[in-house]
Parts: C-alpha cells; sequence; structure tokens
C-alpha cells in the first residue's frame, strides 16, 4: 500500500456555547465497519506507541485530548502527522508502518478499527515488514 492512501478525516463538529460535540458513523465518516475501538492514555512522557503494521487491518486514529505525532512509513516513504483536534482522524490503510511519539501531558489516542484483535495480523519487526513490503504482499 502507499501513503497516498493515508489522509486526514475531518468529522462533524456541532459547535454549542455549553462545549462542541462530534459523532462518527461507519462506511460514513470513516471507510469501513467498525469493529473495535480503543483508545491509549496515560502515556509517560518521551515513550512510543505504535511500532508496528498491519496485512488487512485498516484504522482511524484521533486525537480526542492534547496532542501526539503520528508518523507512517510504507517502506518507501514517511510522513509525519501532528494530531491535535477532537474532531479530525488519520485513515491508514493496511500495510503501513506506524509509531506514535511526542504525547503532551493528558493526551488520549482513539483508534477506531475494522476488524477486531487478531495477532496474525501483525507485523511486530520492521525488517519483517520491509520484506512483505518487497515481496509485493501489499500491492494493489
Amino acid at each position: 500500500m502507499s501513503l497516498k492512501k493515508c489522509h486526514l478525516l475531518e468529522f462533524p463538529k456541532i459547535r454549542d456555547a455549553r462545549g462542541n460535540l462530534s459523532f462518527i458513523e461507519e462506511n460514513r465518516h470513516v471507510p469501513f465497519d467498525i469493529k473495535r475501538i480503543y483508545y491509549l492514555y496515560d502515556v509517560p512522557g518521551g515513550e512510543v506507541r505504535g511500532g508496528h503494521a498491519h496485512r488487512d487491518l485498516e484504522q482511524v486514529i484521533i486525537a480526542i485530548n492534547g496532542s501526539f505525532d503520528v508518523t507512517l512509513d510504507d517502506g518507501v516513504e514517511k510522513a509525519t502527522y501532528n494530531l491535535r483536534s477532537a474532531n479530525e482522524g488519520l485513515y491508514l490503510c493496511s500495510g503501513i508502518w506506524r509509531e506514535l511519539d511526542n504525547f503532551t501531558s493528558g493526551s488520549v489516542c482513539l483508534v477506531i478499527a475494522s476488524h477486531i484483535y487478531d495477532e496474525c495480523d501483525y507485523f511486530r519487526q520492521y525488517s519483517d515488514f520491509i520484506d512483505a513490503v518487497n515481496r509485493g504482499v501489499f500491492s494493489e
């Protein structure tokens, strides 16, 4: 897959003096059926999360609170996004290595996933991921 398929999504934002409201609907605001939602929080300063790629899983990553950087790598190119808005998400197609870092204090990272957890879907070693890229595992 290619970084060109990864992009920022903007979610509806209903403004109100009492506070804003945003919502996400599957196959409308995210391009897949939602099978799992999880979140990262209380990430100590200097820690890096992610450090893996998926064979089939698609995700949307959202900074619900605070901010953090997401570095994407398709085996050829890299791009870094700074997520800091609760009504914006980063869509990741399958076959993309990701690392999350530079978490601000109190950050909450929400992840919406297209599949339930399956350890067999992961590339945990970067060298294995690059080997798969070179073998064309993620060809379109």
